[in-house]
């Protein structure tokens, strides 16, 4: 095995070089001969009648091709958007489920909803020619927030369904919840947002449709994170194209973070155009664009209550969630705010009882679905918050309250009260290990130091755990899924010894090609330069079901393993045959096949050349070649978790808060490469923090304008407002994956929100301030702190 480049080394990453170098082949770059251009006509209003739509000038303007409306797909019966995932509500009957057109027919539920796709020469010509369509429009009252949306009078998102309300759904035991309860002696409250969330990944959304009448065949180049799932939700649910006909190829794709996740209208109306026009279509969103059409993420409205006993020992957990739908369900949208959420809220805790209720509802907003983490880190959220209050009343330090309450590693495997069961963990030696490495017994002397500097420090602790895997297809399916989540992989090796693997996740930044290249030069004891992984093309690519919820490695990788031990394997019966051996007596280790207790031997090259020379080759046993497939669907999630510690600084006079350092150690099982690995919660941290500090979504409540719809209004990190991070990793193995992997996507965007919400508000503590809302801005900040001040005050 060459040490460098397998499991564990910190090797480059392949894919590196075409991006540094500006090679990268994304859906932008794309040109196809007489290829025309799209651009979309959205909605300014957030709910509103469709009275008409007027083309025709528009029509005769200089280049425009084509220009389609909601009537025209209607009237070629394209098929609405599917919702992939249903729920049911408390009662056991289904979720409200309501139509979702590709485009607007009669009537626009959000802002950015689209009206009419006019193609043109060029992009320019399409633009012009979109600004002169006209559009009259009945405008209704527009509805919100959640809590706006479920209250009586409010303004119907869609006449049928009551209250707005999507879907009332629950887990847990209350009957067991409320009898912890009036057993406690203390019971810990809190109500909080988590805020709505845009994802802005680097590269906007696109799409590139080509119709080919000569094969009656299509091709769309998408930036998607699951190109197989397209073809199958586009093809065969909403276009009618049979899955031969229909070819998806998704490229390089520049962040994803679930953004890129779910089946959207523009890929359907491409694609649909592209033939009615009988040329190639490109549509490239806008980046201003992107905050109207682009799924959002977050967006809860919670009350949660923590029963203690008189020692701090957890005995029950209430919690009461409003969601947003937003306008329309989107592919995935009722899963993140419930299989997603409540049942994660035990944490790491061995809280006996828990209830958890979720309704679902819709606003005159852009749909909401999952963004990195997805349902784990509003739970995480929520939790480690109420965890907070109650350590904070019941005076008890923070990290010893958790560490009381935790799960500890004799007892894995652990059956939660919410359904899921963690197969491994130790969450007790990643809280210890991340109090070491910050140093929170010198706490105190740091923020004395920062008293003296006129400056409010504060320090926040986190523990998680979160589900990755998106798997077993029998569990996720009980939950509302509509189809199963494997995963598969083949292993092409070629006569000269050098492999091909045929991957069916993608790769939309994490670095895939290097660690999937690393899982075979580990196994098969060959560089990892001699590897080369594909993907994203579902003529090419086994059908797989794509990257998201951290399953690349923990399913993905499991797959490929499965299909190198077949390699492996054949070429144990080859070398069998060749050696004059049984085959119970070959083993291979270090890139041979040996007899053991012998010297004698043939390299992995020696059985490859035989397989395809069929020199001594057994061919009256097996097939020549040397290719091999395997699918695989887990048995259990993966559960990662860990440990997070934020230390930050308040100065009171502005409310600005600076993030003075940041201390995350991670249960991810096996670390395959612990550069990506580092990069990986680099960048998780980074989104959390920008969630707790920066992000947040607004929209005017009357109007349902979004009143930040781009850079100059929603608040992004930079750079400088990220510190140094110590990031160190604690690792137990996954019983049920190769290798023992967990997942490391999504972790720094888990633990990182409360981890700097604790921190600020243990900075105003003082105060008497006991929850701050996310995003904790100057403003916010400096109104807390002067308010309370003067309460303060007043009271003397």
């Amino acid at each position: 095995m060459n040490a460098h480049t397998g499991i564990g080394a910190s090797i480059l990453r392949k894919e590196d070089r075409r991006f540094i170098t500006g090679k990268g082949n994304y859906v932008a770059d794309i040109k196809r001969p007489n290829m025309a251009a799209g651009v979309f006509l959205r909605s300014p209003h957030a709910h509103a009648i469709i009275k008409s739509i007027d083309t025709k000038a528009a029509a005769a303007m200089p280049g425009v091709v084509a220009i389609f409306t909601g009537a025209d797909l209607a009237a070629d019966k394209v098929g609405g958007l599917p919702c992939a995932w249903g729920v049911s509500n408390a009662d056991g009957t289904p979720m409200k489920e309501p139509p979702r057109s590709a485009m607007a027919v009669d009537k626009v539920r959000c802002v950015g909803d689209a009206l009419a796709f006019v193609i043109a020469d060029t992009v320019e010509q399409a633009r012009t020619a979109a600004e002169a369509i006209e559009v009259d429009y009945d405008v209704l009252p527009a509805v919100v927030g959640v809590l706006d949306a479920i209250r009586p009078g409010a303004a119907a998102v869609f006449d049928d369904i009551p209250n707005n309300t999507c879907f009332d759904w629950e887990c847990g035991d209350a009957k067991a919840t409320a009898a912890a309860f009036r057993n406690a002696a203390h019971i810990a409250r809190i109500s909080l947002v988590n805020n709505r969330l845009v994802g802005n990944p680097m590269e906007p959304r696109a799409a590139v449709a080509e119709y080919d009448d000569s094969r009656d065949h299509y091709t769309l180049w998408t930036t998607s994170q699951f190109p197989h799932v397209v073809k199958v939700l586009m093809g065969n649910f909403v276009l009618g194209i049979p899955q031969h006909k229909l070819r998806i190829v998704a490229p390089d794709v520049g962040g994803g973070f679930g953004v890129k996740q779910f089946l959207y209208a523009e890929e359907i109306i491409t694609t649909w155009a592209s033939r009615k026009i009988n040329r190639p279509v490109k549509w490239v969103n806008e980046r201003s664009e992107g905050f109207l059409s682009d799924a959002h993420g977050r967006d809860h409205v919670s009350e949660a209550e923590l029963a203690l006993d008189e020692t701090g020992k957890f005995l029950g957990l209430k919690v009461r969630t409003v969601a947003n739908m937003g306008g329309y369900l989107s592919t995935f949208g009722p899963n993140i705010p419930t299989n997603l959420y409540g049942l994660l809220m035990a944490g790491v805790y061995t809280t006996p009882a828990i209830h958890c209720e979720v309704k679902g509802v819709f606003t005159n907003t852009v749909p909401v679905d999952a963004y990195r983490g997805a349902g784990r880190p509003e739970a995480t959220f929520l939790l480690e918050r109420l965890v907070d209050v109650a350590a904070s009343e019941m005076k008890i330090d923070k990290a010893e309250i958790r560490r009381k309450n935790m799960i500890d590693a004799s007892q894995y495997p652990y059956q939660t009260p919410v359904i899921v069961k963690y197969d491994s963990g130790d969450p007790k030696a990643c809280l210890d290990k991340a109090l070491e490495i910050a140093d929170w017994s010198g706490y105190s002397r740091r923020k004395a130091e920062s008293k003296a500097r006129g400056k409010l420090r504060g320090i926040g602790l986190c523990t998680y755990v979160e589900a990755c895997g998106l798997a077993p297809s029998r569990i996720v399916q009980s939950l509302g899924a509509r189809a199963g989540i494997f995963e598969s992989a083949t292993v092409r090796v070629h006569v000269t010894g050098d492999v091909t693997v045929l991957i069916g996740t993608h790769n939309h930044g994490q670095g895939h090609e290097t660690t999937f290249a690393q899982i075979v030069s580990e196994k098969l004891s060959i560089p990892a330069d001699k590897i080369e992984i594909v993907f994203g093309d579902t003529d090419k690519v086994q059908f797989g079901l794509g990257t998201y919820g951290s399953r690349s490695l923990a399913v993905g990788g499991t797959a490929l393993v499965k299909a190198t031990d077949k390699i492996i394997a054949k070429g144990t019966k080859i070398a069998a045959h060749m050696l004059e051996a049984s085959e119970g007596d070959i083993v291979f280790e270090k890139g041979e096949f040996v007899v053991q207790g012998t010297d004698r031997k043939k390299t992995f090259g020696d059985v490859v050349g035989a397989a395809y020379g069929l020199v001594n080759f057994p061919v009256d046993v097996l097939e020549p070649g040397m290719e091999e497939k395997a699918f695989y669907d887990p048995v259990n999630f993966t559960y990662p978790g860990g440990a997070h510690i934020a230390e930050v600084e308040i100065d009171p006079d502005c409310g600005s808060v600076e993030l003075l350092s940041y201390v995350a150690v991670d249960d991810i099982g096996t670390v395959i490469n612990p550069m990506i690995v580092g990069g990986q919660l680099h960048g998780g941290i980074a989104q959390g923090v920008g969630q707790a500090l920066f992000e947040n979504c607004v929209y005017d409540e009357t109007s349902g304008q979004m009143l930040t719809a781009s850079f100059m209004d929603y608040c992004m990190p930079r750079a400088d407002n990220l510190p140094n991070m110590q990031i160190a990793t604690q690792s137990t193995l996954c019983t049920h994956t190769s290798y023992g992997v967990k997942g490391c996507g999504e972790v720094g965007t888990i633990g990182s929100p409360a981890t700097v919400i604790n921190a600020v508000v243990d900075a105003l503590a003082h105060l008497g301030v006991s929850h701050v809302d996310m995003p904790a801005t100057p403003n916010r900040i400096w109104r807390i702190i002067h308010n309370n001040a003067n309460q303060l005050r007043a009271a003397e």
